[in-house]
């Protein structure tokens, strides 16, 4: 899975369509991401000790990581993520990171 917590990804499927936030938290065993303000549903709670008033509390949905995709930090744009290795310069050892496609900026 490419996509990262704190990434700013773009929604480009289903009924959030157009809507931009940061990945707050990532199920890769469910291919499903938590994405700030978006998927936003009703849930009816009783009162307890965290919540004693109870009431409907909204709170963000898991959406499938197929309906989005990452924006760059440096172009803004919103693109496919490909990987390339870099060799480290204190360790030696070979790195993968993350590349945009469409600058090819690493990150």
């Amino acid at each position: 899975m490419n996509i990262q917590k704190n990434d700013t990804v773009k929604v480009v499927a289903g009924n959030a369509l157009g809507k931009q936030g940061k990945v707050l938290k990532v199920f890769p065993e469910r291919s499903r991401i938590i994405i700030e303000g978006v998927n936003v549903v009703k849930r009816h709670s009783r009162p307890s000790q965290k919540n004693p008033q109870g009431g409907i509390v909204q709170k963000e949905a898991p959406i499938h990581v197929s309906n989005v995709m990452v924006v760059c930090p440096k172009c803004g744009k919103t693109t496919r993520i490909g990987r390339s290795t870099v060799k480290d310069a204190t360790s030696g050892k070979d790195k993968k990171m993350r590349v945009c496609r469409k600058c090819n900026e690493m990150f």
